[in-house]
This record gives C-alpha cells, sequence and structure tokens, in this order.
C-alpha cells in the first residue's frame, strides 16, 4: 500500500476508550462524524488528504535495544510502527547524525542515529505504509539555534571544503536511502539552522551550504521535497527575514519548515500568519517539523523532564495533548493549500525503567543510547552533554504511557479528520494561583472559569473553604480548596510574597521600568522564565556584554537587599555576572550564577542603607562568552528592617553631657554626667557607663550605670521603664520599685 494511500485509510480508524486506542470499524471517506471516543477534538475542516501527520521517532532502535515494549491497543506487544499508522499517522521523521560515536565505538545517544540506523527506520516505516522525512542535522550530535557544531570530520576544513562536504554527505546518505527502498518524501536541510549550519554563520555561506544539500536532494531524490528549517516564530520579522535572505541567494528549496511548541513559541494566530507571510511572499509550502505537549507531570525514568510545570495554554493531560496536536495542524491548515503538515517530536521517548531502577536505567542509557545523551558524547559537546547526559526527558510529553501502551491523544491524528466526542469532562480551572504582599487581606475570586473537554469555558461561582482561608500567614505558599455552583472541586495556591519595590520585577510588564544596555539581551517570553512568564533572555554567538537596571526612588529610609535568579548555559570560564544595589555612594553585590538549563539559581546581596533621600539602583551586569545562553529573572528588591543606631566615635576633646552615647573600639559608652577628657572604660564608674544595644537602638540594662526617670529598658526579653533615678535595681526586683514593666 502506498504511504498516500496509507494516508487516507489512516484517517479512519481507531477508537479511544479507557485509556488506550481501540480498532474502528472502517469508515467510508465522505462520513463527516464524529466517532464516539475518550477524547473530544473537533474536525479540522478542509484538511487535505495529502497533509502529512507525522511523527519523529528516532530513539526507536535504542528503546527497543534497552528492552521497551510498544503495544497495540489491546495492550499486545506489537511492532511501533503499524501501533502507528492504525491510529492515522501517515509519515515518519528520522535524524540523522554524520558521526555519533566515539573512537571506542560507543554511542553519543539520542538513537545513536548515523546513516545506517536511520536508514533501518526508515524501513519499518516504508514497511507500514509510512511516508518518511530524512532530517539532515549535519553534527555529529544535537543541533538547534543554541549548537550547530560541525561534524568532527569536518572541523578544520573552511567553508569551500565544508559546502563540498555538505554535498557530499547528503548525496551518499539519501543514495542509502534509496537503495533500501525507504519512501523518502521529504529532506531536510540542516535541523534549526536559526544562527547557522555545521559552524558556517554568514548568510551568504549558510546559504552555499543549503544549496549544496538541496542539489544533492534534487539529484539523488528528484520526487523528494527539500526543506529548510528554523524555529521561534513567535519572534517579530524572524521568519520574513530568513525567507527574505534565501531568496536573495537563490536557495531552491520547497518548504519552510517551523518547530512550534507552545511553552515557547508564542500564539497560533501568529503562526499561520508568520507562515502565511513566507508561503504568500515566496511561493513556499510551509510545515510545523516540530511540537509537543505533556499530558502528566510525571516523572518515570529517574532523569529531569523538559517540562516539569504545568502550562496556561492546554491542561496537562490526555485531552490536552490531544486537543494541542489538533490546534497546530488547524493553524498550518489555515495557510490554505501551501500548509502540507504537522510532525510530533518523539511521541515514542519511553523510560528505560522505572525511577527506582536509576542504576540500571543508566547502563542502559549508556549501552544503547536510548537516553538524550551518553557521557561518552561529552568529547564532541562539553558544555552540554558532557555535563547534563542521562535518560529521557521527554516521556511526559510521548503518546504511550510508560509501560508503552497507545494513549488516547495518539488518535488525534485520525480524529482531526473525522472529529471525536467523548462524555463530557472537566479538563481545567482558572485561576490557579493569586499573589498577595504579606500584610495584605486576602481576596480570593469569587467565580473561576472551568473548562470541559468539549472546548466550552464556563464562569462558575465558587466557594471557598473557610478553615484553608483562615490557614493563610505569612511568607509562603496555601492551597485553598473549594466548590463551585455547579459541584466541580477546584484549588486555588495563594503565594504570599515580601513586598517588592521595584516595578515589574517579573517584566510581565513588558519591562518598560527597566534599562537594558549591551548586546545580546531583550524581554521574551519564554519557559526559561523563574517567575511567571516572561524574562530577560540573553545570548549571542560572540563575546557580548549587557546591563539590566532600574533606579527606584520614593523608598522608606532603611536597610534593603535584592535579589535575582538565573538559569542557562554553555558560560565561559571568565564570564563575569554580578547582581547589585547601590544608593548613597554604598553597594552590596552578589555572584549570578549559571548553572545549567532550567537550573534556577537565586542570588542575594547584603543588605545596603537607603538614606532620606530613597533612592536606589538595582542592577544585573553580564559579561559573556560567545554561545552563552540563559535567563534572568525573578527581581525583587526588599526592604529588611529600620536604618541601626550609630554613635560616633569618642573625642577626648570634645565635651559630653548626660545621656550622650559614644563608640570606642566597637563597644557603646553612655555619659553619666558631664565630662570632657575622661576615656570611656577607664572607671566602671568615672563618667562613662557602657551599654548593650539591641537592633532597634533600645538600650538594655546594665547594674553598672545610672538610669533617670523615663528610659526604657529590655531585660530577659521584657520592656521596662524607670520611674526615677536608679541604678543597681534590677527591673522587675520589685513591683512597685523604680522600674515598671510595659505590655
Amino acid at each position: 500500500m502506498s504511504s498516500a494511500a496509507r494516508r487516507i485509510l489512516g484517517a479512519f480508524t481507531g477508537l479511544v476508550v479507557a485509556g488506550s486506542v481501540t480498532a474502528l470499524p472502517a469508515v467510508a471517506a465522505d462520513d463527516d462524524g464524529p466517532v464516539e471516543a475518550g477524547i473530544s477534538i473537533a474536525k479540522v475542516e478542509g484538511l487535505a488528504d495529502d497533509f502529512d501527520l507525522g511523527v519523529d521517532v528516532s530513539s526507536v532502535l535504542s528503546l527497543e535495544a534497552s528492552g521497551v515494549v510498544f503495544r497495540d491497543t489491546a495492550g499486545r506487544p506489537a511492532d511501533l510502527f503499524d501501533v502507528l499508522a492504525d491510529a492515522g499517522v501517515t509519515d515518519v521523521r528520522v535524524r540523522v547524525w554524520n558521526d555519533p560515536w566515539d573512537a571506542q565505538g560507543r554511542g553519543y545517544g539520542g538513537g545513536n542515529t548515523d546513516v545506517p540506523r536511520a536508514v533501518e527506520i526508515g524501513e519499518r516505516a516504508t514497511a507500514a505504509g509510512l511516508g518518511v522525512l530524512v532530517d539532515l542535522h549535519y553534527s555529529d550530535f544535537w543541533a538547534d539555534p543554541a549548537k550547530q557544531h560541525a561534524p568532527k570530520a569536518w572541523e578544520d576544513l573552511d567553508v569551500d571544503a565544508k559546502v563540498a562536504a555538505v554535498g557530499d554527505f547528503t548525496h551518499d546518505a539519501l543514495a542509502a536511502f534509496a537503495a533500501a527502498g525507504v519512501d523518502v518524501e521529504t529532506v531536510q536541510i540542516g535541523n534549526e539552522t536559526n544562527n547557522g549550519v555545521a559552524g558556517v554563520t554568514a548568510w551568504a555561506d549558510r546559504a552555499r551550504m543549503f544549496s549544496a544539500g538541496s542539489a544533492a536532494v534534487r539529484d539523488v531524490l528528484p520526487d523528494a521535497r527539500v526543506a529548510l528549517h528554523f524555529t521561534n516564530p513567535e519572534t517579530a520579522g524572524r521568519y520574513a527575514g530568513y525567507a527574505r535572505q534565501l531568496d536573495t541567494y537563490g536557495v531552491d528549496y520547497d518548504v519552510f519548515a517551523s518547530s512550534y511548541y507552545p511553552y515557547w513559541h508564542g500564539s497560533l494566530t501568529n503562526l499561520t500568519s508568520v507562515l502565511s507571510s513566507v508561503a504568500t511572499t515566496y511561493g513556499k509550502d510551509v510545515m510545523v517539523a516540530e511540537t509537543s505537549w505533556a499530558y502528566t507531570l510525571d516523572e518515570g525514568d529517574g532523569h529531569p523532564n523538559t517540562i516539569q510545570t504545568a502550562y496556561p495554554q492546554y491542561p496537562t493531560s490526555v485531552q490536552g495533548q490531544a486537543t494541542e496536536v489538533r490546534d497546530v495542524v488547524a493553524a498550518v491548515a489555515a495557510v490554505g493549500d501551501a500548509g502540507t503538515g504537522v510532525y510530533y517530536w518523539e511521541p515514542a521517548w519511553l523510560p528505560v525503567g522505572p525511577p527506582e531502577a536509576w542504576e540500571a536505567n543508566r547502563a542502559l542509557w549508556q549501552e544503547h543510547g536510548s537516553g538524550w545523551a551518553t557521557s561518552y558524547a561529552g568529547e564532541y559537546d562539553p558544555e552540554d552533554a558532557g555535563q547534563w547526559y542521562g535518560g529521557s526527558s521527554w516521556e511526559n510529553q510521548a503518546m504511550f504511557d510508560f509501560q508503552g501502551n497507545p494513549l488516547e491523544s495518539l488518535n488525534v491524528f485520525s480524529y482531526v479528520r473525522t472529529g471525536a466526542v467523548a462524555p463530557r469532562e472537566v479538563t481545567g480551572v482558572t485561576p490557579a494561583e493569586v499573589r498577595l504582599v504579606a500584610g495584605e487581606p486576602v481576596e480570593l475570586p469569587g467565580t473561576v472559569d472551568v473548562t470541559y473537554n468539549d472546548g466550552v469555558t464556563e464562569n462558575q461561582a465558587v466557594t471557598w473553604e473557610a478553615d484553608d482561608v483562615a490557614a493563610i500567614g505569612g511568607v509562603g505558599s496555601y492551597e485553598v480548596a473549594g466548590v463551585t455552583d455547579a459541584g466541580v472541586d477546584v484549588t486555588v495556591t495563594v503565594l504570599v510574597q515580601v513586598r517588592n519595590h521595584l516595578v515589574d520585577g517579573s517584566f510581565e510588564d513588558g519591562g518598560a521600568a527597566w534599562t537594558i544596555t549591551g548586546t545580546g539581551a531583550a524581554v521574551a517570553r519564554t519557559a526559561n522564565s523563574a517567575d511567571l512568564a516572561h524574562s530577560v533572555d540573553f545570548w549571542h554567538g560572540s563575546d557580548y556584554a549587557f546591563e539590566v537596571t532600574q533606579t527606584v526612588t520614593g523608598l522608606e529610609p532603611g536597610e534593603y537587599r535584592v535579589s535575582a535568579t538565573t538559569q542557562g548555559g554553555d558560560a565561559g570560564a571568565s564570564d563575569v555576572r554580578v547582581l547589585s544595589l547601590t544608593s548613597g555612594g554604598a553597594s552590596a553585590e552578589a555572584p549570578l550564577e549559571i548553572a545549567g538549563w532550567q537550573v534556577f539559581r537565586t542570588a542575594t546581596t547584603g543588605t545596603v542603607t537607603v538614606g532620606d533621600d530613597g533612592v536606589a539602583t538595582v542592577g544585573a551586569a553580564f559579561t559573556l562568552a560567545g554561545g552563552a545562553w540563559g535567563t534572568v529573572d525573578a527581581f525583587v528588591l526588599e526592604r529588611v528592617g529600620d536604618t541601626p543606631v550609630t554613635h560616633p566615635a569618642y573625642d577626648a576633646a570634645t565635651v559630653y553631657t548626660a545621656g550622650d552615647r559614644v563608640s570606642l573600639d566597637g563597644r557603646v559608652f553612655e555619659a553619666l554626667w558631664w565630662t570632657r577628657g575622661a576615656t570611656p572604660g577607664t572607671s566602671p564608674w568615672g563618667a562613662w557607663a557602657e551599654i548593650a544595644g539591641t537592633a532597634d537602638g533600645t538600650a538594655v540594662w546594665t547594674d553598672s550605670r545610672v538610669f533617670v526617670a523615663g528610659d526604657v529598658v529590655v531585660h530577659d526579653g521584657v520592656t521596662f521603664v524607670a520611674r526615677w533615678w536608679t541604678r543597681n535595681q534590677e527591673p522587675g526586683a520589685s513591683v512597685r520599685g523604680p522600674w515598671e514593666r510595659q505590655g
């Protein structure tokens, strides 16, 4: 059966019930549906019969070698490619690395997909009636906007030699696919090539690399489409600029392909808009080559997952995952005839064992390359894989459960053509969080938005649990339960925070209150934000520096400190990253750490005294090596107390009168009577009595000093006021003595 025929038939098979995919009777192509199922999916009207509904399963060989078993809808062991085809998948995408092996033949991981292994995956896809998209990275390991390392064999080549190497490698790789009878429909020249390909960054040279790869495709597989792949569609003008450069340099290609992950890449409306612009302006087809969504936040193998928190675009559920795929398909189809396909990234990247078997899992990742990277990859990518190698970070975005059973969401590839309906159930409730400053009254919303799997959102009144509300106290996080008038159980998180004296400390208002100078940094919406959705995002290909500052006025005099949170990677050994707080000529600093992707580190300065002018400046200054990247976010300027009481230093030439306080050698003394010349501490009685002080400047009782009526002291944690002159009389020793207890 041809891939095109399989495409049409696959659109009308599969029914989802009880958490797995169950085969449907054949449905006629003119049946409008919808079918009964365990999830609800709105049909994508007018979807072309040859629209690619694809998946990338490049890790499959390594997973199977590690003992992972995929199952069919009845729970029986089955071939992954047959399960995919039966669920409506039409095409398989497979990444290709040049040489993902060290000198001893040990794989770098991520499936170890060199040409022979990629061809094997292609053969199995073709046998199942699926078309194939070949994704050539022109690297020995992962290529993305931040990493475009040349293959080891090309590292010392100049641009001319690299252009020739791209042509030769593409020709030989595709010849291997053709010789094996693989049904290659599309060839991707490079992966997420925003900033370069194989270490080549200048557009004129990059265009030559693309053209060399394209020419090889035309020579070996003249019927295959040539795709170029980019990402970050959310950045204004980015795709228009890339397409203009490709046109300027005359690059021959058919498809402008984009990654689209809702966590990071903006709205679907924007996606349709920027892809439509490329299609209309330059006459190119467009597609989404990568997308995904998490169905759970559970961790399956002991290795941290890419997505560890819920995001607002869709529920973290099987229904949410299926809805995300459906909506991306609809967004690409909305471009018109030029919108040709959507590929889900690694829906079968499952755990090789449970978290408690981490040591055994690690041995399998190392031996078979079934994790995202092995330790052996460190020789090629020391800054990233060399430090953070391990297992799958993707199993909670798979379309199979951790035991290999297909989830209901896998059938979305069929249901986008027919539609599907399921019993009505709640899929999400907003708001998820209420924030307030410590000391403020707790105000919870009177209504919440309840979303159902049929896509309808209802605003429902809610009653909150009084005991939960009463338990809200100081700084911290509190969960409050409630129930809506429709009987839906809901919860809200109440986050009690310190008062932040900065404006827009988390950049949710766009950062207008901040000044950003230098190169490589801008406010952006990103999943790498430490707080909420926005942060200052930074990256540049060559050495760079920038500074983020805000000057605050009208502060109450007192002691302040500032904190901020960073994450990122590829930092240089000589990089400088400093958080600072300055006021009245005094300053405090703290180093800002870049410890890894989404490894958030919070730095806090020491305290600085803000005086009567009430002015302070907060800053974060970065001097970074080219390629270093990350975010800085969640700035908090906190008042931690009043200005400490200080005492003038003793001067023998000064006249002091009773009650004057001075400091000498770190000790505080008070004059008992008029004096000049008598040195504090030279006599226990003399002109001076030593006193102790508290943080707020209140005196502490000592039996060596004289007190007069009205003096306030603290003794054993209790405050007393002197009723008349006294010395030696201990506070509290007499009910009606010289001391009167306060409070």
